[in-house]
């Protein structure tokens, strides 16, 4: 049977695969805090027909060699954690992290879990969460008789009480990994850690490399549409062209198929 067949048949799955993911960075152009994924690629193994450098009768070697492939498939998805546009809301709870950096919040078992999404909301305690209830750590809580909230660029959460004090009610940290391209996307806009991230360095924003807190903003996804539209275009061409490889093979197995007749 036709090696490019089976080839063609894994170029059409990769691009199907390519087009999942451009799907799911449009899906989550308007998603708080999210990052878009880019699609890699690998060739798959070759049949070595002839070797490069065989000698040869007269003393010298072969310059090139003989190899046919077997295809392609998709290799690894990378996040990219670009710095989304910065959207002002008017809403004091409302926090982006101008740079590198994710807030920690608390999942329901006690572990920790990570995220760019600063759309942070108040229980009934006055404990900030996140907008599923989840807890902000370190843990804020906003005294019943606060009147206003402030946010400073280094994390340091006042509130200005109804009889005109000022009070300081905690510091809010961030948290960075060496390799922010290793974590695991668990969905809500969250994170876990993996071996392949590290383990995460906690530190004041706006110092020694942190992001800085913005105060009233959001970020929102980095993905551009534009780019996301030509590659859709160009997965969609490869797949027309991969499929076009497989009814071309087919009509030179027929031809092969009627010589005898």
């Amino acid at each position: 049977m036709l090696v490019s067949l089976y080839n063609a048949a894994t170029g059409m799955n990769a691009e199907q695969r390519k087009l999942d993911i451009i799907s799911n960075n449009l899906a989550n152009v308007d998603t708080t805090g999210y990052k878009k994924q880019r699609a890699e690629f690998q060739d798959l193994l070759y049949s070595s027909v002839r070797e490069a450098g065989t000698p040869t009768a007269q003393g010298s070697t072969l310059p090139t060699g003989l190899y046919v492939g077997h295809g392609t498939r998709l290799s690894a998805t990378t996040r990219i954690f670009t710095l989304g546009n910065i959207e002002p809301t008017d809403n004091s709870t409302d926090l982006a992290i101008m740079g590198d950096g994710f807030f920690q919040v608390q999942m329901q078992d006690g572990s920790l879990a990570y995220t760019r999404d600063g759309s942070f909301k108040m229980d009934a305690n006055g404990r900030l969460t996140t907008s599923d209830g989840l807890l902000v750590i370190p843990n804020i809580v906003i005294p019943q008789n606060a009147v206003g909230i402030n946010v400073s660029p280094d994390g340091i959460v006042s509130v200005s009480l109804g009889d005109g004090n000022i009070q300081n009610v905690g510091n809010l940290t961030t948290v960075r990994f060496l390799n922010p391209a290793g974590l695991k996307p668990i969905g809500n806009n969250l994170y876990s850690e993996t071996p392949s991230s590290g383990n995460p360095t906690e530190g004041i924003p706006g110092q020694d490399g942190y992001g800085a807190l913005q105060q009233g903003y959001l970020e929102k996804s980095n993905v551009d549409v534009v780019k996301e539209m030509v590659d859709m275009i160009v997965a969609q061409r490869a797949y027309d062209i991969n499929s076009k490889t497989i009814t071309t093979a087919d009509e030179m197995l027929r031809t092969v198929s009627n010589i005898k007749r």
